[in-house]
């Protein structure tokens, strides 16, 4: 991910924020087993914006002080922190767009891709939804307004640091070399060099050589 949109977040933040950014990287993507990835790390997004928040240092989330003994209770499992969740909406007065039955059903179906015998690819309605749920629980906790703009800056500025190569660049043209050595000498610019005693060299080799 690109060092200046980590750098916008606070150091607690960044953890739960990658996780987002690659679910929504894979949820753009849109194949079968990008939106079975997509859908697990969505989920643990979740759990893991939860458990920050709660382990973080009471100034580095508004001052906001719980009891120690709660705080154990919300953190032994993945439903009781649904229900801190649930509850710090209340606290806040804030809407509850998601009940906890409904989050709930969203785990099971990212439990069933990890262990279940008939793990099938999730339907847009489960991405969309545990979508919404992941980047919505990061922006209470967080206070960050508008998730999605920033998460569509970290995948835009992480394109730009894989440019492609101009096309002129792809087969150079060398002087005074017939056509059919340019190749060879295109792969031997590539590669540098190698031991030819290597099994491993020589494999990777073959593999470059082979579509030529």
């Amino acid at each position: 991910m690109n060092k200046d949109i980590l750098e916008k977040l606070k150091p607690w933040m960044k953890k739960p924020f990658e996780l987002l950014f690659h679910a929504e990287i894979h949820y753009q993507k849109g194949t079968d087993y990008d939106k079975r990835l997509s859908l697990i790390s969505f989920d643990n997004s979740i759990e893991v914006s939860i458990t920050t928040y709660l382990t973080i240092n009471p100034i580095q989330r508004g001052n906001r002080s719980y009891e120690g003994k709660k705080v154990d209770e919300w953190l032994k499992n993945y439903h009781t922190k649904i229900d801190f969740f649930i509850s710090e909406l209340t606290a806040r007065g804030l809407p509850i767009y998601n009940g906890k039955d409904e989050i709930v059903w969203f785990h099971d179906q990212r439990n069933e891709q990890y262990h279940g015998s008939n793990a099938g690819v999730p339907s847009e309605e489960t991405l969309n939804n545990i979508r919404q749920i992941a980047i919505w629980v990061f922006s209470v906790l967080f206070g960050i307004s508008d998730v999605e703009s920033l998460l569509q800056r970290a995948i835009t500025e992480a394109e730009k640091s894989f440019p492609e190569i101009p096309q002129k660049f792809v087969t150079p043209k060398f002087d005074n070399i017939k056509p059919e050595h340019e190749n060879s000498l295109f792969i031997a610019s590539i590669l540098g060099g190698w031991d030819e005693n290597s099994t491993g060299d020589n494999k990777i080799i073959k593999e470059l050589t082979s579509g030529f």
